[in-house]
């Protein structure tokens, strides 16, 4: 999803209300998933019954709020994708209250390891809204710090890994912001870079340049501290 697209998600989130408002129009199929991962906190935010079980309301609001965010699939089940594009709308009223990206007269890319997501500020202005993200698993975890885009490579293919790695921005040693082609939920991180999904990746590309900073703090879950 584009930063665009999600400029309206936490409108969508809070309007989404109890589960039978805001519909879609149209008859869709019978919504069928089981209970998932992340049953509980989908339920508190789209105010269903906070009881962690699935039932056909339940699966047609979280089937509503993938539609609205371009999860896929949209099948009604509280996976990781579901819930982390959860994280990332519910960060879009103020990513930064707790102080930890600092704030500069330049771009800066945040890069929040604790919530998997990232944005860019300016001045303390949020210029491009909460994304989610992957960042390197245990043991090749992204590296913390302040740090600076380097080298720029739109086609890039990994060297080490023979993978591409689209809207490559590179900012600390391999360490890159790139698109990934695969899905960006699945195993348990990558090799050190951020992920981004393909139109978060173009969009950051077109947003940055040479020695924008980058800031990455915090903890993945899931790996060692």
């Amino acid at each position: 999803m584009t930063r665009t697209g999600f400029l309206g998600a936490l409108a969508l989130v809070l309007a989404l209300g109890p589960a039978g408002s805001g519909a879609a129009a149209g008859a869709e199929p019978d919504c069928t998933a089981p209970t998932g991962p992340y049953q509980r906190p989908m339920e508190e935010a789209l105010g269903r019954p906070v009881d962690g079980v699935q039932s056909p309301a339940d699966c047609a609001a979280v089937r509503r709020f993938q539609h609205d965010n371009g999860v896929e699939p949209a099948d009604g089940y509280a996976g990781l994708a579901t819930y982390r594009h959860l994280v990332a709308v519910r960060a879009r009223t103020d990513p930064n209250a707790e102080g930890r990206c600092p704030e500069r007269d330049r771009l800066v890319t945040c890069v929040d390891l604790d919530r998997q997501i990232l944005w860019v500020q300016e001045s303390g202005t949020v210029v491009f809204a909460p994304v989610p993200i992957r960042s390197g698993r245990d043991s090749e975890e992204t590296r913390p710090g302040l740090h600076s885009v380097y080298w720029r490579s739109k086609d890039h293919v990994s060297t080490l890994y023979d993978v591409p790695m689209p809207y490559a921005q590179f900012f600390d040693g391999g360490q890159a912001l790139h698109g990934r082609t695969e899905g960006l939920f699945d195993g348990g991180g990558s090799a050190g870079c951020v992920n981004l999904a393909m139109d978060d990746a173009a969009a950051l590309w077109d947003l940055l340049s040479l020695e924008d900073l980058v800031y990455v703090w915090g903890t993945k879950p899931g790996t060692a501290d």
